[in-house]
């Protein structure tokens, strides 16, 4: 009966062949991305060091207090929580959040960070979605002089225009309620405002007219009542009137005095200065948000835009709160249809509602980029500052280890890899080749990643990822030991080399996934617990221990495969490390149902 040929089809590489140049252009690509990213100056060929190797740069923070407000110890020491998450989700650097006396956060990290970083630490980033109840121009607008009054009475009606001007300063107030605008020479204001030609055309018609708007002029200014919904009218008072008209979103740090109680409406202005805006209290707040996520907003029909958003997804609570206010602003005038999404008391965008929200998906958008949209959802997901920081101080700090710590720990790591070369070669011969060419390869892999992510996501190796390093050189050879050893007893069970490389690979690989599935269960453990000091070290064990399976199973035993085809060590060369006789074999597969005896049991044999 023929039978079916195991060697590979002439002119077509097989498996062994196909996964090792598989993997060998993985590892180019790797090294074509860095060698990329260094031509373009955006990153270096050697790995980020951290603070303790490097040095770095000190913050210290001082909190933002406004008139009679107090910080306490434990707005302090949840402040400084999140912001060891916010450097955390800047790469792990092994950076330090401490507090300093009774209320100051000091910052210790890695590097030379940005102005754009130092500000995503020290601001609360508080979203809040607030009701926009009346909206102007960003600058107050000047003030009527007698010329204009006489311009306009012109008309024959100048009780009624001296009636309107000297009720100015109230119609901040009448406009909040929606009978009145404010000043007549704001367009801008009078196009947000609704009822703004009504009254205009009332104050140029009769002295009839103008008496009924001064009087709902004067009625408005008051509250009604105790106001019955953040969309309520009732919250804008006199005194709120009178900041709204006063306020100047073009002078630098008009909002540094503002006190933002969720509670109470808000006079505030836009990001960018252009508009002013009196919200009602806060509806929604960034304690209810339980997801964000930077991306490009979709068109109708599917396709991404350049338009960068934020996707927020609201808690159950917070989703019908935002569903009954999308509904209940369906029904509102302009500009109190629009529900302004305010960021650190400042407003991004106030979008209208045209239809209601009831999935709990809400979305920001203002302009961003997308590298700015994604620092901001990041701080969105760990929660808002209970309190605005201002940099106290910025100082350079010098390594607390540094180089020698460094180069001692370089030694001891090569210390550790030459003892396991030498062992390897001792007790496995030439196999022990393969040791020492998967080490090698491992190593490469694992400074190419590192590298990588120093560029990409500013991770930075400390004494602590060092010395994760040096323990995965003894965690790479265990799985390289546990494979040759049952090839070896493949082999003292009589199996001619390939079986044996097939069979023992078939139990070896086993054995390998669960042993190093438990050191990276350990170490996903000790990073998640630890503080950042020790994640350094279970992050690079956690690295390596991926590394390790990815070798020994595209490099290590497709090499050991296409071995096993040589005369050398098919025949069991003394040096190959593979030899029956100095393994102990009993017998030997010899091929077509024969059999042989090692070579010192056929002498003795002969003898006899």
């Amino acid at each position: 009966m023929a039978r079916a040929s195991t060697r590979p089809t002439r002119g077509r590489p097989d498996g062994a062949v196909r996964t090792l140049v598989t993997f060998f252009v993985m590892v180019a690509a790797l090294a074509a991305v860095l060698g990329g990213a260094v031509w373009k100056s955006t990153a270096q060929w050697t790995p980020k060091l951290g603070l303790d190797l490097e040095g770095g740069t000190q913050l210290v923070l001082k909190p933002r207090l406004v008139g009679d407000q107090t910080v306490t110890s434990q707005q302090v020491a949840q402040a400084r929580d999140i912001i060891a998450e916010r450097v955390d989700s800047q790469g792990v650097s092994g950076a330090e959040v401490t507090t300093q006396g009774a209320d100051n956060i000091v910052v210790s990290m890695a590097g030379d960070p940005t102005r754009q970083q130092e500000d995503s630490l020290r601001r609360s980033s508080a979203l809040q979605f607030r009701p926009v109840l009346t909206v102007a121009a960003g600058t107050p607008a000047p003030t009527p002089t007698s010329t204009s009054t006489g311009s306009s009475t012109s008309t024959g009606t100048s009780t009624s225009t001296s009636t309107a001007t000297s009720t100015a300063p109230k119609t901040g107030a009448n406009a909040g309620t929606g009978t009145s605008t404010g000043t007549a020479s704001s367009n801008e204001r009078k196009a947000a405002t609704t009822g703004s030609s009504t009254t205009s055309t009332s104050a140029s018609s009769t002295d009839k007219s103008t008496s009924s708007a001064s009087g709902s002029a004067t009625s408005s200014a008051t509250p009604s009542g105790t106001p019955t919904s953040a969309t309520d009218q009732a919250w804008v008072t006199p005194g709120l009137t009178t900041q709204f008209d006063a306020l100047d979103c073009s002078k630098d740090g008009v909002l540094d005095t503002i006190i933002d109680d969720p509670a109470k409406p808000l006079v505030t202005c836009s990001t960018d200065k252009t508009a002013k805006y009196i919200l009602g209290p806060v509806a929604v707040g960034g304690a209810d948000i339980t997801d964000a996520q930077a991306g490009y907003r979709l068109a109708q029909n599917g396709q991404p835009t350049n338009v960068v958003e934020i996707q927020l997804s609201l808690d159950s609570k917070a989703t019908k709160t935002y569903g009954d206010l999308s509904i209940e602003m369906l029904n509102l005038p302009s500009p109190r249809n629009q529900l302004a999404s305010v960021l650190d008391s400042s407003v991004i965008i106030a979008p209208q509602f045209n239809e209601p929200i009831t999935n709990g998906q809400a979305s920001i958008t203002g302009g961003f980029t997308f590298q700015e949209a994604q620092e901001l959802a990041k701080q969105l997901k760990f929660g808002s500052l209970p309190i605005s920081f201002d940099l106290q101080t910025r100082t350079q700090i010098s390594p607390t280890l540094g180089e020698e710590q460094l180069r001692l720990g370089i030694l001891a790591g090569l210390v550790g890899l030459v003892l396991v070369v030498l062992y390897s070669l001792f007790q496995y011969r030439a196999l022990g080749l393969v040791t020492v060419a998967s080490i090698v390869i491992a190593a490469l892999l694992t400074y190419l990643t590192i590298a990588i992510l120093g560029w990409a996501q500013n991770y930075r190796l400390d004494m602590a990822g060092v010395t994760g390093l040096i323990v995965a050189i003894g965690v790479t050879a265990d799985s390289f030991i546990v494979y040759f050893e049952r090839i070896r007893d493949e082999v003292r069970d009589g199996r001619t080399l390939r079986t044996a490389v097939d069979t023992g690979w078939k139990r070896a690989k086993r054995t390998i996934v669960v042993a190093d599935g438990v050191n990276f269960l350990g170490a996903l453990v000790l990073y998640l617990l630890a503080s950042s000091s020790v994640r350094g070290f279970a992050f690079t064990l956690g690295l390596t221990t991926l590394i390790d399976i990815l070798v020994v199973f595209v490099f290590t035993h497709p090499v050991v495969s296409l071995l096993a085809r040589r005369k050398f060590f098919a025949d069991g060369h003394k040096l190959s490390g593979l030899d029956p006789e100095r393994l102990g074999a009993k017998v030997r597969y010899a091929g077509r149902g024969r059999i042989s005896a090692p070579r010192r049991a056929a002498a003795e044999g002969g003898q006899a």
